[in-house]
């Protein structure tokens, strides 16, 4: 059974899910790799058009220290390094899903 939530909790976790995802680049990233989609450092590079080196390698740390992409550097000159989500980092989708649909709703629903 699913963890029950007051509204105290509740927004404690709604804080604690956005400090994972809190960056500019990190759901474009996520994007990226959503369907077991596998990306050298360099495609994400040129799908992620403005995002420097150093931002795409500090948001990629990030995403693998918690836990949500996986990377693995292949041992050849040069260095070969391939980023895909974690099984908890695919779980994800639905959600993006969900933000996604909600986001088109803004122009039909009116108050």
């Amino acid at each position: 059974m699913g963890k029950v939530y007051t509204p105290a909790t509740a927004a404690i976790g709604v804080a604690e899910v956005l400090q994972l995802l809190e960056g500019r680049w990190k759901l474009v990233i996520l994007f990226h790799l959503f369907d077991g989609k596998v990306q050298r450092f360099s495609a994400l590079e040129k799908l992620i058009p403005g995002i420097s080196q150093k931002m795409l390698a500090q948001q990629l740390r990030q995403l693998e220290a918690d836990g949500i992409v996986a990377r693995k550097l292949y041992p050849e000159v040069p260095p070969k390094v391939e980023y895909r989500l974690t099984d908890w980092g695919q779980a994800f989708c639905p959600a993006l899903d969900a933000l996604l649909k909600w986001a088109e709703q803004r122009d039909t629903v009116k108050d």
